[in-house]
């Protein structure tokens, strides 16, 4: 499984960030979208690996993540593009995959020196820039190009950010703008 470079700024301002990204010679790659998907365990217990099913707005893919550690290049992931979301998650019920869970975020993506950059906002925390190059020091370029030193960054997963401020997402079966369902 290829290896994912992605580390996270927390706690940005989307404006301030936008605004800094295309100062530096970036740009702007399309509007702010809505996203949604659903979680399902790959096996029962492990959070190290999971399937997720993504509509992006423009499209919807399916992927496999597995998290080796918390670091910028910790986590491997697979994705190919399907045709529909909810008859990809129909598919994946059928065959047996129960989704623990359905999240919905707001996104805005920029190029940046080849690096993908997104300002993720969901809710209930602040928003935060990821930033996903093609290897560690690219990752650690763009950041530096920001403003941004390693030490400043993350490259924890959505659940252990929200556990940052509290939220124990497991404990919850949709998170949505409206807020979290059990």
């Amino acid at each position: 499984m290829p290896t994912e470079y992605e580390a996270k700024v927390l706690d940005v301002d989307p404006v301030k960030i936008a605004e800094t990204i295309v100062s530096r010679g970036g740009r702007q790659v399309g509007e702010t979208t809505l996203q949604r998907r659903y979680v399902y365990d790959l096996a029962t217990g492990d959070g190290t690996r999971w399937i997720r099913l993504r509509d992006t707005g423009s499209g919807a893919t399916l992927a496999v993540k597995e998290i080796r550690h918390d670091g910028i290049d910790g986590t491997d992931e697979i994705e190919v593009g399907v045709d529909r979301f909810e008859v990809a998650n129909d598919l994946l019920g059928r065959i047996g995959f129960v989704a623990k869970s359905y999240q919905e975020n707001r996104r805005t993506s920029f190029v940046l020196d080849g690096a993908r950059l997104e300002v993720d906002e969901w809710p209930l925390i602040p928003p935060y820039l990821e930033i996903e190059a093609d290897s560690r020091d690219a990752v650690l370029g763009v950041a530096a190009v920001l403003g941004f030193n390693e030490a400043e960054l993350t490259a924890e997963n959505t659940l252990k950010i929200y556990s940052r401020y509290g939220i124990d997402l497991l404990a919850h079966r949709e998170l949505r703008f409206g807020g979290l369902s059990s």
